[in-house]
This record gives structure tokens, C-alpha cells and sequence, in this order.
């Protein structure tokens, strides 16, 4: 089957490119925007091509003579309610018929209500406007599906880990500079996937006979707790885990003027108004958002602190979760069943960054 990636230059585009051409499971199609986007992809002898994930035309011209085409490009939230619509009327005017789009778990939001399946309705009222912009973009996959009547999949993976993750990267180099935190012993449950299990779901859903048209959420076999994410980077480079810092309070988040402004341009009616708005108008805003609740220059006499933990919203909202994903649907429609353990998708992803960082006092 010729499988047409687009975002192949990303986290999940990339190892998809990796898992597909080497396993020799599928003729790969790699889709990139700019040729600077290249630099992974080009590293095989497999056939690339341009096309822009925000028009049709030409996004249409990279899709021709593809079987299906696996959508994992990302974007800001306005790019990313765009894409969907985008992706099937090039599909369809390819004549590309199966379509798998990456989609997030992130459309139940962070902190989960017990009980949440694929068939708890979704609602776009989250604080964090990504999860918004990835509600209102599954519902427009759908739509688009229907009206193209195309074979199309939703896949909704939770916290993605692998090599080249920042969840990876970001949380050793938190731990190394005594940011790293839990929030009540790290007890919330995270629902993680092994990029490799996630691409796993992907390939399901390329060869899947039955459950077009729906949306499906996937993760590792094991229910994994924070602590678990951590504790096994801790050990690996060498933080004690007392060196974490232990939270039982979290603080409250509140939107700044400038993350009003920016949330309320992303919602449709807003982004139907701004054709209107004069150019210069919209490049004055931009510099005066730009230039907004800027940090504070740190006091150049000031002596480093005690180091403290980065709590972000995202996390703090992860930390508090206390339900786990149930992966019953993708088990039965689609013959989903994760490969790569949890112990063993660490294992690896902590090896790569070993690797990449070049760093020999950390041990194999």
C-alpha cells in the first residue's frame, strides 16, 4: 500500500517514515510544506513530495496515486481546525479513499471524568484553548468524511513519549535542574502511549475491514502513574527521588489579557471577521500582543535560588487525572493491541536521549 504522510518531518510523521520504509510494511510518501522540512525524511531513498497542509490544491497534487494518507501535521489552533476540512477535499479530489487522522485524547481535556469513552459527547469549553481548537477539528474531520464519503479514522493517543519527545527531553532536563515535580506522590494515572503502540494504531486502522467513520482511543497495555513516568528517568540519570520536588497543592491558573485576546481570535466567528480588518490594523495588534505581560529581565547581581518546580497548566491538569482510558474499542474494531511495553518504550526513548545529548556519565 502507498501511504502518503503529511507533517513526515515531525515527532509522529518521522517515525511513522522510520516504521513504514524500513519494516517494509508499506510504500511511504513523504509530505513536507518547505524543502528545509526534509532533513529527516531524506535520509531514505523513498519518494517526497510539497504540499501545504492549508490548501487543498495543492496538498491534492502531493496525495496523487496514494492508497491512503496518514494526517499527523501539527500547527496553532487555528491551523489545526483548518487542516481536517483541508485534508479530505484533497483526499477526495486525489481519489485517495482511507484517510487516518491524529486527533487527541486532549478533546476529554487533561483531568478526566471518570467514565469518559469515545462515546462521551465532547464539548469545546476547556481552558486550554489547544484542546478546543482539537474538538472543533475532530468534529470537522467527521463532517468532512461524511460529506467526501471517505473511509476516515480518528485516532485519540494520550501523552505521546518516544525518541525526540519533549516529553522526554523536557522532563530529564527538568529533573537535572531540580524542577521536576509530583503532585500528591505522582498517585495520577498517565495515559501514555509508546509512539511506536501509536503507530501500531495507525496500521491498524490502514488495514481495518470495519469501524470507518469513528474515533478511537489508544494507549499502552499497563495503567501508568506519574510516578512510574518518572521514577524510571530518575533512575536513569541519576536523581534521587527525594530530589523531586512533592506537591499537594497546586496554584491556580489565570488567563492573562494577552491569552484572552489570542483565545478569543481563535474561535470561528472571529477568524470569519478578520478578512475584514485591515492589514496594517492586524500587524500593530500583533506587535502590541507580541510585546504584552512580557517576563521581567532577571536582576543581573541576584544569586541563583533554590531551584523550583515549572508547573505548567498541562501538567498540573495531567497530575490531577484519575482516570485511565479504556482501549476496548480500538481492541475489538480495529485488532489493536499495543507491541512495545511501557518499561520497554522508556528504556528506548531514555537510550535516544543518552545518545543524542552525547553524555558518558549516564549509564546504558
Amino acid at each position: 500500500m502507498k501511504i502518503a504522510i503529511i507533517g513526515a518531518n515531525g515527532f509522529i510523521g518521522s517515525r511513522l517514515i522510520e516504521v513504514f520504509h524500513l519494516g517494509g510494511q508499506h510504500e511511504v510518501v513523504a509530505i513536507v510544506r518547505q524543502p528545509c522540512s526534509l532533513a529527516l525524511p531524506a535520509r531514505f531513498a523513498l519518494d517526497w513530495r510539497l504540499g501545504d497542509a492549508l490548501d487543498a490544491a495543492s496538498l491534492a497534487n502531493a496525495l496523487k496515486g496514494c492508497d491512503a494518507v496518514v494526517h499527523a501535521a501539527i500547527g496553532d489552533p487555528r491551523q489545526i481546525e483548518r487542516m481536517p476540512a483541508i485534508l479530505c477535499a484533497a483526499a477526495t479530489i486525489a481519489g485517495v479513499n482511507r484517510v487516518v487522522y491524529l486527533s487527541s485524547a486532549s478533546v476529554h481535556g487533561q483531568n478526566i471524568t471518570p467514565g469518559t469513552t469515545e462515546a462521551t459527547p465532547l464539548k469545546a469549553n476547556f481552558p486550554i484553548e489547544y484542546n478546543n481548537a482539537k474538538v472543533r477539528a475532530e468534529n470537522s474531520f467527521f463532517a468532512a468524511i461524511r460529506k467526501h464519503r471517505l473511509s476516515g479514522y480518528a485516532l485519540r493517543p494520550g501523552v505521546v513519549y518516544g525518541p525526540r519527545s519533549r516529553w522526554i527531553a523536557d522532563l530529564v532536563n527538568e529533573l537535572r535542574t531540580g524542577q521536576a515535580w509530583l503532585y500528591e506522590d505522582g498517585s495520577g494515572i498517565c495515559n501514555s502511549i509508546y509512539v511506536d503502540n501509536l503507530i501500531h494504531a495507525v496500521s491498524c486502522c490502514l488495514t481495518a475491514t470495519q469501524g470507518a467513520g469513528e474515533a478511537y482511543l489508544v494507549g499502552d497495555a499497563e495503567t501508568v502513574t506519574w510516578a512510574n513516568f518518572y521514577d524510571l528517568a530518575a533512575d536513569d540519570v541519576g536523581v534521587p527521588h527525594d530530589h523531586i520536588h512533592a506537591l499537594s497543592q497546586l496554584p491556580e491558573f489565570k488567563k492573562t489579557f494577552r491569552e484572552k485576546v489570542e483565545n478569543a481570535v481563535a474561535q470561528p466567528w472571529m477568524q470569519a471577521l478578520l478578512p475584514a480588518v485591515p492589514f496594517k490594523l492586524k500587524q500593530s495588534s500583533k506587535r502590541i500582543l507580541a510585546s504584552w505581560n512580557l517576563p521581567p529581565s532577571p536582576e543581573a547581581w541576584a544569586l541563583p535560588g533554590t531551584p523550583r518546580p515549572h508547573i505548567t497548566q498541562e501538567v498540573a491538569l495531567l497530575q490531577q487525572n484519575r482516570w485511565r482510558f479504556p482501549h476496548t474499542k480500538a481492541s475489538q474494531a480495529l485488532g489493536f493491541a499495543p507491541p512495545v511495553t511501557f518499561a520497554e518504550g522508556m528504556r528506548r526513548s531514555l537510550s535516544w536521549l543518552r545518545f543524542a545529548t552525547l553524555d558518558p556519565t549516564r549509564q546504558p
